[in-house]
């Protein structure tokens, strides 16, 4: 298979579980023991902050390779006006197909399609060494911020409009879409409809733990 045969489409129901899938494999053990993120794809969809028409999965050969799905979330300025953002992720690519620009061709044609559906602005954590390359920024360097004043190093903002946030002081309010990825019970529930997979630890979740427990302060 190569990159040739690449197809980027709107992901269907019979996609839902190779979705699924696919989280679980691209995400297990990088970030923490084992992995949530096949969890929050299966219960994104029918939360009310969903965007059904960025949710995107990439195919080759007729094998769904990689995915990206969309929420929304807001800001709120110094006057107290709301602005609509979007959150991006979860974002994956197989294992073995990693490397190869198939979250990069995800990321550009979402980017696209939420410019034509109205928004200016992608607001969402990460490891800032996987998005920069994709044009985001810090969130300090656009006056964004969490409640209290805080710029983590992994809050990171991409404006898909020049000059969408000029002008203000914000504060991000993330949706609440991934709040059943702390009940580690019903994590291990979910977990247990897939074949067993080994728990264990790894660098990355070090670098994860850096990343997501560093802000920027000056």
């Amino acid at each position: 298979m190569n990159n040739n045969d690449l197809i980027i489409r709107n992901e269907n129901e019979n996609d839902y579980r190779a979705v699924e899938e696919l989280n679980r494999e691209a995400f297990w053990n990088l970030s923490v023991p084992g992995c949530s993120e096949h969890l929050f794809a299966h219960v994104l969809r029918t939360h009310e902050a969903f965007v059904p028409e960025l949710d995107y999965v990439a195919e080759i050969g007729g094998k769904i390779v990689g995915s990206v799905m969309y929420s929304r979330s807001k800001l709120i300025d110094e006057n107290g006006t709301e602005k609509t953002v979007l959150t991006m992720g979860p974002i994956c690519v197989l294992p073995g197909f990693q490397r190869r620009g198939i979250s990069r061709k995800l990321l550009e044609l979402t980017f696209e399609k939420a410019i034509q559906l109205g928004y200016d602005t992608v607001v969402n954590f990460g490891n800032p060494d996987n998005y920069v390359a994709r044009g985001y920024k810090s969130c300090k360097k656009y006056s964004v911020s969490l409640e209290g004043g805080l710029f983590p190093c992994a809050l990171l903002v991409k404006e898909l409009k020049e000059g969408a946030l000029a002008g203000h002081t914000w504060t991000y309010f993330q949706n609440d879409a991934d709040s059943i990825c702390a009940d580690e019970e019903a994590v291990e529930r979910f977990d247990a409809q897939f074949p067993p997979k080994v728990k264990a630890w790894q660098p990355s979740q070090e670098e994860f733990y850096i990343h997501s427990h560093s802000t920027i302060t000056w």
